[in-house]
C-alpha cells in the first residue's frame, strides 16, 4: 500500500504484499483513511535494482498506540508495518512536537545497517534533507527518531492536480539535485528517491527524507549509488514536466509510458514543455549515452547534473496577475454628513437633488454670451482655411506641372514589394537525420528570439560530407510570385550559404527533383536572397549548405562547432 502521510518516511513493501495491519497502512496524518491504493513503488517502477541481503524476516515487535520508547516517544498511530519493522508518528514529550518512528527488532537481519545509516545521515546535518533526531538500541529493539513536518506535501501529491510549472519544476530539481551532490560528497546514497520521499513545504522549499535510511530498511544496495539517484531525480522530474513516470509501469498515482515505445522526451509526451528542462530529464534519465536527437552528455552522478542546472538559462517565476482594486467607496464624512444626525438602521436616507447648472438669470445671460462667442469664432476660422486651401491649392497645381515638365517619367511611383504570408513548413532531410523537425514553425511566427538550429558540427564551414545540406520547405498556400526572400540568421561568421529552390510539394522526394531559384553567401546575421526575375511557386525550399564557426550558445544548448540558426524567414512578390 502507498504510503499516504506527508511527513512519514516512505517505506511502503517493494514486492506489493498486502501489509499486516492494513488499516494502519491507510492512515495519514490526522488518522482518517484516504483512498488506499496498491503500493506501485516497486524497483521496477523506480527504474533501479536493489537487493535484500537476507531471506530471513524477523517478527515485528508487539506495540501499539499509547506505548513510550525511553519514556520520551508516545506512540500515536501506525503508518506502515511490513517485512519486521513499522513505522509512526509519535509524540516527543519532552519538546512537545510531533515526530516518526521506525521500529524494528535488534535481532532483525537489517537492524545493524539500519543503525548505521541513520546515524551516519544525523552527522550530515543538511537542513534539505528530513533530519534524523535519534537512533537507538534499547530493550530489545532498534528505534529511529526523524522529523515529522505536518506543512510539507509530498511530491505525489501535488502530481496529482497536474504537472509543475517551469519554475516549479526548475526549483524542484536544482534543491534535490544540489542537496544529493552534498549528501554523495559525504559518502551518502539515498537509492529510494523517488515522488512519495520529496516535500515541498508551505515556504516553496524541497525536502528530501529517507536519506540512507529508507534503503537500509528494505535492504537496498547499489553497486552504482550515484548513478542511480542521478536516474532518479531524472525521472522526479520527468514526472514534474509530464505528469507520466518514465517507465512502461504505472506508479505513485501515475500513468507510465506506452509498451514498446521506449523512453521518449518530454516535450514529446506534452506539448508546452519547457525544452531545456525536458532535454535534462533526458540526460539525467539516459545514462548509457546520449541519443541521436542531441549532442550533450548524459549526466551520470548529481554533481554532473548540478552543473548542466548552472549552464541552463535561468527560469524566471511567472509574472504575479493583477487584481482590479475595488470599487472607490465614499464616507459618509466625505459625503458632507459630518455633524448631521445618524439616520436609523434600515431606513434609507433622502437624497437631495442638486439645481441645475446656471438656471439663474445671471447663469442665462452667461450661456448666450458663450455661445455667441463660440459662434464668431468658428465663421472666421472658416474663412481663414479656405483662404489658406485657394493658396495651396494654386501652388500645388503649379509644383506638378513644373515636376512634369522637369522629371518626366521619373517622379512615377514605384511598386511597393508584397509580402507572402506562409501556410505550412516541413524540414527537409537529403540525407542522415532531422535537425529539429519540431521547431519549423517558430521561423514564421512572428517572433525573432525563437528559432530553428541546425546540429554542431566538428568540420565546417560546408556542411558536406556529413550531409549535403539542411533547410525547410515553405508552403506559400497557393503559387505565387516570388522576387526576394529575407532570413534572419542567429550566428555571423565565415560563412554562411543559403540557396533557394522551387519544389512541387512539401515533401519532395530528392533535392534533385526541384529547381534552384537564387543563392547568397553572407558573413553577416541577415541573409537576402533576390531573384533575378520573379518565379511563380507554391512550395520553396530554404536551404542551408555552408554555416560558420560558433562559440558554445548555452541559451539554444548548443556547443561549440559550426552551426546556425534561423529566427525569421520572410518572402516577399
Amino acid at each position: 500500500m502507498a504510503e499516504r502521510s506527508t511527513a512519514a518516511v516512505d517505506v511502503a513493501d517493494n514486492s506489493g504484499e498486502q501489509p499486516l495491519t492494513a488499516k494502519a497502512d491507510q492512515s495519514t496524518a490526522d488518522g482518517v483513511a484516504k483512498n488506499p491504493e496498491l503500493d506501485t513503488d516497486s524497483d521496477q517502477a523506480q527504474g533501479s535494482g536493489g537487493t535484500d541481503g537476507s531471506g530471513k524476516k524477523a517478527s515485528p515487535p508487539e506495540l501499539h498506540s499509547g506505548h513510550k520508547l525511553a519514556r520520551r516517544y508516545r506512540l500515536e498511530e501506525c503508518v506502515t508495518r511490513l517485512d519486521g519493522f513499522s513505522s509512526w508518528r509519535a509524540v516527543d514529550e519532552k519538546l512537545r512536537r510531533a515526530v516518526g518512528v521506525h521500529i524494528l527488532p535488534a535481532d532483525h537481519t537489517r537492524a545493524r545497517s539500519v543503525l548505521a545509516a541513520a546515524r551516519a545521515s544525523a552527522l550530515l546535518g543538511d537542513p534539505r534533507f528530513v533530519q534524523v533526531l535519534d537512533a537507538v538500541e534499547e530493550n530489545d529493539l532498534v528505534y529511529v527518531v526523524h522529523e515529522w513536518l505536518p506543512d510539507a506535501t509530498e511530491l505525489t501529491t501535488l502530481l496529482t492536480a497536474g504537472p509543475l510549472e517551469p519554475h516549479d519544476a526548475y526549483q524542484m530539481v536544482s534543491q534535490i539535485a544540489s542537496a544529493m551532490a552534498a549528501a554523495h560528497r559525504e559518502g551518502l546514497a539515498h537509492l529510494r528517491l523517488n515522488p512519495n520521499a520529496v516535500l515541498r513545504t508551505s515556504t516553496g522549499q524541497w525536502r528530501i527524507r529517507g536519506l540512507a535510511v529508507n534503503a537500509a530498511l528494505r535492504g537496498i544496495s547499489s553497486d552504482t549509488p550515484q548513478r542511480t539517484d542521478t536516474e532518479a531525480i531524472g525521472a522526479l522530474l520527468y514526472a514534474a514536466l509530464t505528469q507520466r513516470w518514465p517507465y512502461e509501469n504505472d506508479a505513485y498515482g501515475l500513468s507510465g509510458l506506452p509498451k514498446d515505445v521506449g523512453l521518449i522526451a518530454p516535450d514529446q509526451v506534452r506539448a508546452g514543455v519547457h525544452r531545456g528542462l525536458s532535454e535534462l530529464a533526458m540526460r539525467a534519465l539516459v545514462n548509457d549515452g546520449a541519443t541521436a536527437s542531441r549532442h550533450e552528455a548524459p549526466c551520470t552522478t548529481p554533481e554532473e547534473l548540478v552543473k548542466a542546472i548552472g549552464e541552463m538559462p535561468r527560469i524566471r517565476p511567472p509574472e504575479p496577475a493583477f487584481t482590479a482594486p475595488p470599487e472607490y467607496q465614499r464616507t459618509t464624512y466625505q459625503q458632507g454628513t459630518y455633524g448631521r444626525p445618524v439616520p436609523h438602521p434600515g431606513v434609507t436616507q433622502p437624497l437631495t437633488t442638486p439645481p441645475p447648472p446656471l438656471q439663474s438669470r445671471t447663469g442665462k445671460a452667461l450661456k448666450w454670451a458663450v455661445s455667441a462667442l463660440l459662434i464668431a469664432a468658428l465663421g472666421l476660422g472658416s474663412w481663414q482655411l479656405a483662404d489658406a486651401l485657394m493658396d495651396q491649392g494654386g501652388k500645388s497645381d503649379d509644383t506638378n506641372k513644373s515636376q512634369q515638365t522637369d522629371d518626366g517619367d521619373k517622379g512615377a511611383a514605384q511598386p511597393k514589394p508584397t509580402p507572402i504570408s506562409i501556410k505550412g513548413s516541413q524540414e527537409f532531410v537529403a540525407k542522415g537525420d532531422a535537425q529539429h523537425p519540431g521547431d519549423v514553425a517558430k521561423t514564421y511566427d512572428g517572433n525573432p528570439s525563437t528559432y530553428w538550429r541546425t546540429k554542431t558540427f566538428n568540420e565546417g564551414p560546408t556542411i558536406a560530407p556529413y550531409k549535403p545540406g539542411v533547410g525547410i520547405v515553405y508552403d506559400l498556400g497557393s503559387a505565387e510570385s516570388l522576387s526576394t526572400a529575407t532570413i534572419s540568421l542567429r550566428y555571423p561568421g565565415d560563412h554562411t550559404t543559403v540557396e533557394l529552390y522551387s519544389a512541387d510539394s512539401l515533401t519532395p522526394p530528392s533535392l534533385d527533383s526541384m529547381h534552384q531559384i537564387g543563392k547568397v553567401t553572407t558573413s553577416g546575421t541577415t541573409a537576402t536572397v533576390k531573384l533575378g526575375k520573379p518565379v511563380k511557386t507554391q512550395y520553396v525550399l530554404v536551404w542551408l549548405t555552408a554555416v560558420p564557426y560558433s562559440g558554445a550558445d548555452p541559451s539554444a544548448y548548443a556547443g561549440a562547432g559550426y552551426k546556425q540558426a534561423i529566427g525569421e524567414v520572410k518572402f516577399t512578390g
